[in-house]
């Protein structure tokens, strides 16, 4: 597992030990498809990393040009592997901050009222963590220009959080990313254009339907 681009690019990231199951780290393959879809939103950014692992989202979003990073998880293992990761990329504790928070009880009160032009959830898989926190989300004073959230590709999210709506899912191997902003909110990147042509026909439909009714399936927020 390394970085893939961008200043700390090429660098090996410490990971998980084999027998693990705490931690599930994204795939070199699919983080760097995600990365190149959201490319131009990651110069100066301020990202959020939600169930951060071995922090290797956060990180590749620094490495990419965001300004700050936040890393939040509750595991000692996982800690442990974003301090050592963010020393080996060489990143300073101004560019990158780790909260230990369990997430199944809600936000760290730290980042309450901040906003975020990313914010990357990538829980546990199958333990409906990734719907709980994205009601989470839309219920906080929290604002997020985009939310991408990770599960496996056979689970459903619903269409809409609160303000946020599911924009595209795109499937890579036995995961996926869903993506969520605001109503009204451009495509992530004109060149990787965020469309419903991407998206699986039965989301496709879905999503339209929701559209055309103006009341999508939703979570309250």
């Amino acid at each position: 597992m390394r970085i893939i681009s961008g200043v700390a690019g090429g660098r090996r990231l410490a990971a998980p030990k084999a027998d693990s199951r705490a931690i599930r780290p994204t795939a070199d393959r699919a983080r760097e498809a995600l990365f190149s879809i959201l490319a131009k939103r990651l110069p100066d950014a301020k990202v959020l990393d939600l169930f951060a692992g071995t922090g290797a989202l956060g990180l590749e979003a620094l490495s990419r040009g965001a300004a700050r990073a936040v890393f939040v998880d509750c595991g000692q293992e996982a800690l442990t592997l974003i301090e050592e990761n963010i020393r080996h990329c060489g990143f300073t504790p101004e560019q990158a901050r780790v909260i230990r928070r369990d997430l199944r009880h809600g936000l760290p009160k730290e980042i309450i009222g901040e906003h975020f032009d990313v914010i990357f959830l990538d829980p546990p898989y199958d333990q409906n963590l990734a719907d709980q926190t994205l009601a989470i989300l839309s219920r906080m004073p929290i604002h997020a220009a985009l939310i991408v959230a990770e599960e496996r590709h056979k689970r459903r999210l619903a269409t809409r959080y609160g303000q946020y709506f599911l924009k595209d899912r795109r499937r890579y191997g036995e995961s996926a990313f869903w993506f969520f902003a605001p109503e009204g909110t451009a495509d992530v990147d004109s060149d990787n254009e965020i469309s419903m042509g991407l998206m699986p026909r039965s989301h496709r439909s879905e999503l339209a339907s929701a559209r055309r009714s103006n009341s999508p399936e939703c979570r309250p927020g």
